[in-house]
């Protein structure tokens, strides 16, 4: 751990990213052991991923952010709401633009620019999409710590790294197990399913190199990975978890589950 600490921020950002992808392809692994998917185990780790998601944008982003607002003598709920808020117009422009495709859905209900693109690359894209704020946020974690503000930590940071994780293996497994039972090989389903985890330790080390050259704009940064995250848990995750109606109330507990599992991490080591 002291060894850890040691290493400039944009390396930590980096290592940790690179853990939150190892995970992401841990869950497209499971094509290598089944290519039937349990629907209802599926939409219970969207649930938990949805919650942990939550947790962690409050806990480990919005709540330092405003802290440090007001160590630096910002208007903290301003930057709160402005931050906030721009993450999640920042997401919606990406929806807005970015050819993708939703699980479950046919290629008639795409989103994004109209493309000829395969059924399988847009729905690598659909999850790339949402690690794009993950890592963001785990990068400008551990940037915040090199800030060295008292409402950032590297147990928070290393908190939040871990929380991405756990919701990082379901959502390979949701990108590779519909690509192998569709009939793509066991190599490729795991190839794309992994892929969609590669965004995270590019965002990691330009969220982690973004807030140490602009200090000024760590509050800010802070808060609009949270608005990020919170747009993918409303747009998607909760969404593609409760399709089945009878899954709801599972998935809701599955949901709170995930919640409390992020903060009982961020409290604990934070």
């Amino acid at each position: 751990m002291e060894e850890f600490r040691q290493l400039s921020p944009i390396i930590q950002a980096l290592l940790a990213t690179c853990f939150t992808w190892l995970v992401t392809a841990l869950g497209a692994a499971l094509v290598f052991i089944t290519k039937h998917e349990n629907r209802r185990l599926m939409d219970c780790m969207l649930g938990f991923a949805a919650g942990v998601m939550i947790a962690a944008s409050f806990w480990s982003l919005l709540a330092p952010g405003i802290d440090m607002a007001e160590s630096l003598g910002m208007v903290s709920w301003l930057v709160a709401a402005v931050g906030f808020m721009a993450g999640g117009i920042f997401m919606r422009c990406i929806d807005i633009f970015l050819p993708h495709l939703h699980l479950g859905m046919q290629m008639s209900q795409s989103e994004g620019v109209k493309t000829s693109w395969k059924r399988s690359t847009l729905l690598v894209l659909a999850i790339t999409m949402h690690n794009i704020p993950e890592g963001l946020a785990v990068g400008v974690a551990f940037g915040a710590v090199a800030a060295d503000l008292p409402s950032a930590t590297m147990g928070g940071a290393i908190a939040l790294a871990l929380g991405i994780g756990l919701q990082n293996f379901p959502e390979g497994a949701a990108v590779a197990l519909p690509l192998r039972r569709e009939g793509v090989s066991k190599k490729k389903s795991f190839f794309m399913g992994q892929l969609s985890g590669a965004v995270e330790p590019v965002a990691g080390v330009i969220g982690a190199a973004f807030v140490i050259y602009m200090q000024d704009l760590l509050p800010y940064a802070l808060c609009f990975a949270a608005g990020a995250m919170i747009f993918v848990v409303v747009e998607e995750l909760i969404p593609e978890s409760q399709r089945i109606s009878d899954n709801i109330d599972m998935v809701t507990m599955a949901t709170l589950v995930g919640f409390t599992v992020m903060m009982v991490l961020d409290v604990a080591l934070g």
